[in-house]
């Protein structure tokens, strides 16, 4: 656990909510043009899709804020 407060945090959660929103937009812009004639299940799928993948990045985008590091800590130590 942290001793003092960093700048991590709400800097990671603006750079999150702005790539998110870029995200949105960018599927919002183009997606409709490359599957709108494209059946409505399969835009469904799709859309689903897309909604989840996102979350991809996210465990060690909040493990950087959290620690500064990009893995987590038991991830750093050696197996044997």
């Amino acid at each position: 656990m942290r001793e003092e407060p960093t700048l991590r945090i709400p800097l990671g959660i603006l750079l999150l909510l702005a790539a998110l929103i870029v995200y949105a937009v960018v599927i919002a812009r183009y997606a409709p043009g490359l599957i709108g004639d494209w059946p409505t299940w399969i835009q469904t799928v799709i859309y689903l899709l897309l909604g989840v993948i996102w979350l991809l990045p996210l465990r060690r985008f909040l493990i950087w804020m959290e620690t500064g590091k990009w893995s987590a800590p038991d991830e750093q130590a050696p197996r044997q």
